[in-house]
């Protein structure tokens, strides 16, 4: 029989609990042949904090499930579904529904030329908005003080207007060369 991913729902928040309770469940009944792998789809995020600090973490795409790749009978089935935090399996009419490769593809985040399940999405956050008031902290423009007017986070970069020589100018900064701080 074909070993195919399925998407289990679970409590949110238990999502690590869950694989780390079926991995045991499953050696324990001794279906290592039947249920082969367990993934939680996470991404990247980095944040750049006031000052251009930026942290970064990991955090699930799709908090509350989880993808497994099994052979489904009964057997499969009951051992999964009976593990604690699962509440069920994404189906219709209370069916397991098997995932496409090209919907695995994208639930983990991958292209069609990646190999590995493992890979992760990289993204980039800030609590930088429009119209909020920030001071240049580096570069030959620092300790102007201005509003932004676009946040790029695809290239990492704001537009900040900036009154220069009396007159507002808009200039291109790096997220970490700008801070909400004023003082």
């Amino acid at each position: 029989m074909a070993k195919r991913w399925y998407v289990i729902h679970t409590y949110s928040g238990y999502e690590n609990r869950v694989k780390t309770d079926l991995n045991q469940r499953i050696e324990t009944y001794g279906m290592e042949d039947r249920i082969v792998d367990i993934q939680i789809p996470t991404e990247e995020v980095t944040e750049i904090k006031d000052g251009g600090k930026r942290e970064t973490r990991e955090v699930k795409v799709f908090p509350g499930y989880v993808l497994v790749r099994m052979e489904l009978d009964d057997e499969t089935w009951s051992v999964v579904r009976n593990t604690a935090g699962v509440t069920g399996f994404v189906g219709s009419e209370g069916n397991p529904v098997p995932l496409r490769r090209s919907e695995f593809n994208k639930l983990m985040g991958r292209g069609r030329d990646s190999q590995s399940a493992e890979t992760k999405r990289a993204t980039v956050t800030t609590s930088l908005e429009p119209g909020m008031p920030v001071k240049v902290v580096s570069g030959p423009l620092a300790d102007f003080t201005g509003e932004v007017s676009e946040v790029m986070l695809e290239s990492g970069k704001v537009k900040v207007m900036l009154a220069i020589f009396g007159r507002e100018t808009p200039v291109e900064l790096t997220l970490d060369q700008v801070s909400t701080r004023l003082k």
